[in-house]
């Protein structure tokens, strides 16, 4: 199974080779230009405008909306999962591991929010997914506020440097069965 490597915009080149990645979600301002590695082609690379807010109102800001998250749901079903998905911000804090937790949840809808929300927590002690895009997320994958309460469970994460990337497992540990004992007859 493939994972999810969420990266500071600095290190998605060396990111991308390093894992292998040959599909790109970014999140970045409007007009942020950036070049996109030279190992993921145009045509498996998303960016989406919005920047790293959870209020609207700003005239000169773009605040997360519905349509944010359309793209990140439409792009995880879309990822074939041959390599890891490449997903980045400008720091890899906030939006992009938001957009990690709702791509995992998009491809694997029956998993725990708690469990997720452990993973991510496990995978980065930096991670503050976006409280707008996780919100947006949780209404429009049908979480009924389960993923905002895992969220918010796992509070801020550390103060970070914005040059620590990650490696996200979007599925769910598998449930091993147990195994039966059948105790020995008594007789």
């Amino acid at each position: 199974m493939s994972v999810i490597i969420v990266s500071p915009l600095a290190r998605i080149g060396e990111m991308a080779v390093r894992h292998g990645c040959l599909d790109m979600l970014s999140l970045m301002a409007v007009g942020h230009t950036f070049h996109r590695p030279g190992v993921i082609a145009a045509g498996r690379h998303l960016t989406l405008g919005l920047n790293d807010i959870t209020f609207t109102g700003n005239e000169k800001l773009i605040a997360p909306a519905e349509e944010h998250v359309d793209g990140i749901v439409a792009f995880a079903r879309g990822w074939q999962r041959e390599t890891p998905l490449l997903v980045h911000c400008w720091m890899g804090v906030s939006r992009s591991p938001a957009a990690a937790a709702i791509a995992a949840l998009a491809i694997a809808p029956d998993q725990d929010d708690d469990a997720l929300a452990d993973r991510l927590r496990a995978a980065s002690p930096f991670a503050t997914p976006n409280a707008r895009l996780i919100a947006i997320g949780d209404a429009m994958l049908g979480r009924n506020g389960r993923l905002i309460t895992a969220m918010k469970r796992i509070g801020r994460g550390r103060d970070a440097d914005g040059n620590t990337p990650f490696v996200f497992d979007p599925f769910p540990e598998p449930v091993v069965p147990s195994a039966i004992v059948v105790p020995a007859d008594a007789g």
